[in-house]
């Protein structure tokens, strides 16, 4: 009875006898020895060749050398705060509490000026108030001027036109293409944010990474750690000044100890946008990124209050970079990374990670900017050769001692194509940058400088 009959009988009514166990095989060899496996006495020729596989149906090779590229995502940043935020109806009152206090939803006031914390501002030694009648005694100024500066009395608290506006516009063309916006404040208004900008925010420290608009650190400090690097990665942040909107500088002095009024009030003093009649209305495009209350560029608090805002950027990507065993440094919106040739094979995951945390931080890369520099080409950062020491190029170099040499023989008129209004400050100002990076070349540009004869 075979296996196959035995099976059978489950589905069958009449019962089968189970399978006969298969007897083993009698071994003529005594007990405690195994037998041996008989060898062929063909020659090994005569065994038949094994057949090869065709190489349409063999299995791809699989490269094991590199790792797998795995998508990365990184999850919001939670900020906690660990202030207690007062309601709106907690907050209202009867009565108007100060000058310019905002009318409540449900009728009454609101009073604004009770959540800052003194002990904050005492701390970092910085000016105490919270009203806008103490924000005008501390600026020396009458309280009407004060809310004239921030268009308290003008619909939508903005400027109607150009002639009612703090600021001068002036556009200036990009190197790389494009244009930017100058917004020069006007003297009342420079005069308030120089002071804001003296007793307030530069006494705030930036974190370690920032190296622009900052005391004790240049162009030279944020070169530095990149000097002798494998390979460079730079990248730089679109529309940097514009992108830091009105209510990040509102908590920033929050976050600093002021009040809400207080904060607001500052807010507005250091932050504009443009004319609600714009200069061009068949380019309303060119405005645009202007029209909601921005940094200006070319007010004095602008780079401090960019450097703050910046500052959980500087943190994330610093850690970033200290997990890839990397460098990194920021002048305004220059941001730079470098490593070794270990951190060159892992740009595939760390590039897409930057982008996230500047995504996430509210800024914008520019990608037609982004850049990775290996150690056989020409490494620069802000201007400042890295291939092997901080140093100036050798074509801005060259170009410069070959200007101060043909002003020397003919005359620096001849010279100022570019029409710069004080061109032996424009002169000066350019050596002492290559001073700064090279002391030997910067001295023979200052010995070339000084034989110029200004009067021809």
């Amino acid at each position: 009875m075979t296996v196959f009959d035995w099976v059978r009988s489950w589905f069958s009514s009449a019962p089968l006898a189970p399978p006969s166990p298969i007897p083993e095989p009698r071994s003529s060899e005594p007990a405690g020895e195994q037998p041996q496996p008989e060898r062929s006495s063909e020659p090994a020729s005569s065994q038949p060749p094994q057949k090869k596989t065709p190489k349409s149906k063999q299995k791809p090779l699989v490269r094991r050398d590199r790792p797998r590229r795995v998508p990365v995502k990184l999850n919001r940043l939670r900020r906690v705060s660990h202030r207690i935020r007062q309601r709106l109806d907690d907050c209202t009152v009867p009565e108007r509490p100060y000058a310019f206090a905002r009318p409540g939803v449900m009728g009454g006031y609101l009073d604004l000026s009770r959540d800052g914390r003194d002990d904050r501002l005492l701390q970092r030694g910085l000016p105490l108030f919270s009203t806008p009648q103490e924000l005008a005694r501390w600026l020396q100024i009458p309280l009407v001027q004060l809310g004239w500066l921030v268009h308290r009395f003008q619909e939508q608290q903005r400027p109607a036109d150009l002639g009612s506006s703090h600021y001068y516009y002036q556009w200036l063309a990009k190197r790389t293409g494009g244009e930017r916006l100058l917004e020069i404040p006007k003297r009342r208004l420079r005069d308030a944010q120089e002071r804001i900008l003296l007793e307030i925010l530069n006494r705030v420290p930036v974190h370690a990474a920032a190296h622009g608009f900052t005391v004790g650190r240049s162009i030279k400090t944020n070169a530095k750690p990149h000097v002798g690097q494998r390979v460079l990665l730079k990248f730089d942040l679109e529309n940097f000044y514009p992108s830091v909107r009105f209510n990040r500088v509102v908590a920033i002095f929050r976050s600093l100890g002021y009040s809400r009024e207080a904060a607001i009030w500052l807010g507005r003093l250091t932050t504009t946008c443009i004319p609600v009649l714009t200069p061009d209305p068949a380019l309303p495009g060119r405005w645009l990124p202007y029209s909601i209350r921005h940094l200006p560029q070319g007010a004095c608090t602008s780079p401090a209050l960019a450097n703050l805002s910046a500052y959980a950027l500087d943190l994330r990507l610093s850690g970033l970079a200290r997990k890839f065993n990397a460098h990194y440094t920021r002048y305004a919106d220059d941001i730079t990374f470098s490593g070794d040739d270990v951190f060159r094979k892992s740009l595939a995951v760390f590039i897409p990670l930057v982008q996230q945390i500047i995504r996430h931080e509210q800024f914008v890369v520019n990608k037609q900017k982004r850049r990775v520099i290996r150690n056989n080409q020409r490494q620069s950062v802000t201007g400042v050769v890295v291939n092997e020491k901080a140093n100036v190029s050798r074509v801005a170099y060259d170009r410069l001692k070959a200007t101060l040499t043909n002003c020397v023989r003919h005359g620096p008129s001849a010279q100022n194509r570019e029409g710069h209004a004080d061109f032996a400050a424009h002169l000066r100002g350019r050596v002492a940058h290559v001073t700064l990076l090279n002391r030997q070349r910067g001295e023979k540009l200052l010995a070339l400088y000084q034989q110029i004869d200004w009067s021809k």
